[in-house]
């Protein structure tokens, strides 16, 4: 009879061990200050305050376990990421801003701690492509600190904004 407790102890055990909740996080932030000097240029640099504001996002993300780090093809948005990448020893993982938040997307990032880059109009979008809902409108052109937050379990999902200067 022991025996027979033990093994449906063990399997209940197991059953909610594999069942736990896995939690999925996204940062989500817009690209730092890119050099506005030449306004035909639709794929600038970051200007110089946008270098160093990419390095305080590595400073910021430094206590953060990441899973990965996603951001779009532009100069601006590697280049932001860069910085939390290079520290995190992980390579940039690039992302079309037609496939946000699609079945591929999701499978790849399920239960992980990610960091997006994207842009003023992107960043709020994705935001609300995960929440399933419209909740955040575009970004201010001039807005680099803000901070999306998604989190993500089996039961709910919240969602938070937080400025980082």
């Amino acid at each position: 009879m022991k025996k027979y407790f033990f093994l449906l102890v063990f399997t209940v055990s197991l059953i909610s061990a594999c069942s736990s909740d896995e939690t999925t996080t996204y940062y989500l932030i817009r690209h730092a200050e890119k050099d506005r000097t030449d306004k035909a240029n639709k794929n600038p640099n970051l200007s110089e305050k946008g270098l160093k504001r990419a390095q305080r996002w590595a400073t910021y993300f430094a206590d953060i376990n990441l899973d990965a780090v996603y951001a779009t093809k532009y100069n601006r948005t590697m280049q932001t990421a860069k910085p939390t990448s290079e520290s995190k020893k992980l390579e940039i993982k690039t992302y079309h801003t037609s496939k946000m938040y699609d079945s591929i997307f999701q499978k790849e990032t399920k239960g992980k701690t990610v960091l997006i880059v994207g842009h003023s109009n992107t960043t709020p979008f994705f935001t609300n492509n995960i929440l399933a809902e419209k909740k955040y409108k575009d970004m201010d052109d001039n807005d680099n600190a803000s901070l999306y937050i998604v989190m993500i379990t089996a039961d709910k999902k919240t969602s938070s904004i937080v400025k980082v200067d």
